[in-house]
């Protein structure tokens, strides 16, 4: 039960974090609890949960995480692939136009990509070790890019959701 509630103020926390750093600081927008709250869209508790499914499939896979990444094979692990490189172009330009709004949209777009390579993906069931490892370093690399993401907008995952 107290995991439960510590998960449950870290996820309210960041939803409201997320919903409101989300929104381009010199325009108004509706505060709507609701909206911030869900796990569909793009809301803090969906990339929590993106972070979240991350780790538990590493966690499955069980073994040290390899660090080499393989050529992609189809369309969603090439999307995945080009939109981490984005990140210190996005990094560098949120920081210098102070736009937390534009790392949110980043992190929301890397974890839509991620979630379509999911589930067109049988990461922990592939048969080939080698692009298994491949899947497997791909999506460690994703959740550390999500993750220093939202410790730069100032908050953090829980363990499990």
């Amino acid at each position: 039960e107290e995991t439960a509630r510590e998960n449950a103020k870290i996820i309210g926390l960041s939803a409201i974090k997320y919903g409101d750093l989300s929104n381009q600081a010199s325009k108004d927008y509706v505060f709507d609890v609701d909206r911030f709250t869900s796990f569909e869209g793009n809301t803090g508790p969906y990339i929590l949960y993106t972070i979240v499914r991350i780790k538990s499939i590493l966690k499955k896979f069980g073994q040290e995480i390899p660090t080499a990444i393989t050529v992609p094979d189809g369309a969603a692990q090439k999307a995945l692939m080009l939109d981490m490189t984005r990140f210190s172009d996005v990094f560098a330009q949120a920081s210098a136009e102070y736009a937390p709004h534009k790392l949110c949209a980043y992190i929301y777009d890397l974890a839509n990509d991620f979630n379509r390579f999911y589930h067109e993906t049988k990461i922990l069931a592939e048969e080939d070790q080698d692009k298994k490892n491949g899947y497997i370093a791909l999506i460690s690399y994703c959740k550390d890019i999500l993750e220093t993401c939202i410790d730069l907008l100032g908050f953090s995952a829980p363990e499990k959701m």
